[in-house]
């Protein structure tokens, strides 16, 4: 049996079910803030080791520069041209071995090999010394050139290694014999 019409209610008695609205976007869960944190740290830090890289490398190339100076100024003349080149090795020794400023023989060539450079290399440093005391010194500035840059390039990067800022960090009494 049908109901009349009219006695049919005019709105529906049960309505359908309602989802709750979406969750809103913001404010976002603790979990994405600390997301976001590590993000800006670590594009932060990125920069930042970047832009140091870039300025050793610059100094690095300012340093081989000088190198290359030294040669246009004194490639007729040895014995300046030893004496420049091995100030800028002492400079850079400096930076590893406070102490090097004023080895001298034995003490020099192993500070000279501290560094993982050939024989020849090394031979060609020490001519560099030696050439800078003798008055007509005969010295091929182009090799000469290029083991100080091969040596300096080697130096300056270790230079900023923990292991070498550690031998640097070192007293200079520590070798002191009684």
């Amino acid at each position: 049996m049908n109901a009349p019409a009219s006695a049919q209610p005019t709105g529906p008695l049960l309505r359908d079910i309602h989802l709750p609205p979406a969750p809103s976007w913001w404010p976002p869960a603790p979990g994405w803030w600390l997301l976001a944190l590590l993000i800006v740290l670590a594009v932060v830090a990125g920069l930042w080791q970047w832009r140091r890289h870039r300025h050793r490398r610059a100094e690095e190339r300012r340093v081989l520069a000088e190198v290359d100076n030294a040669l246009a100024l004194w490639r007729e003349q040895p014995q300046a041209l030893a004496a420049g080149l091995h100030q800028l090795l002492r400079r850079a020794a400096a930076r590893l071995d406070t102490r090097a400023v004023r080895q001298g023989g034995e003490d020099w060539r192993n500070t000279l090999a501290r560094m993982p450079v050939d024989a020849a290399t090394l031979q060609q440093l020490l001519n560099v010394e030696a050439a800078m005391y003798r008055p007509h010194a005969m010295l091929d500035a182009e090799v000469a050139a290029n083991a100080t840059r091969r040596w300096l390039q080697l130096a300056w990067r270790a230079g900023f290694s923990s292991s070498a800022r550690a031998s640097a960090a070192r007293p200079i009494m520590d070798e002191v014999r009684p």
